[in-house]
């Protein structure tokens, strides 16, 4: 997950994070909209086709988008695996 979100915001902004589960893509990681598609897109390449990243996002409120952090992606990913 680190390289990709080190691929989307880049190396020098990455380097000054401590990325934990919990950081959050909007507070922590300060993700924008169009950063955060560009992760679900390098998410999808990865992981595959089953990895429904936007639909999964648009079940969301804006509290949940708001509050959205590392580790509720790694579960859902994990989810979408099983």
């Amino acid at each position: 997950m680190k390289q990709f979100i080190t691929e989307v915001i880049g190396e020098e902004f990455v380097e000054e994070m401590d990325i934990t589960p919990e950081s959050s893509f909007t507070k922590d990681l300060e993700m924008d909209s169009i950063e955060i598609v560009s992760f679900s897109e390098k998410i999808k390449a990865h992981f595959g086709e089953q990895i429904d990243f936007t639909g999964w996002l648009s079940s969301m409120d804006l509290d949940q988008l708001i509050n959205l952090n590392l580790g509720m992606i790694i579960s859902y990913i994990e989810e979408c695996q099983s």
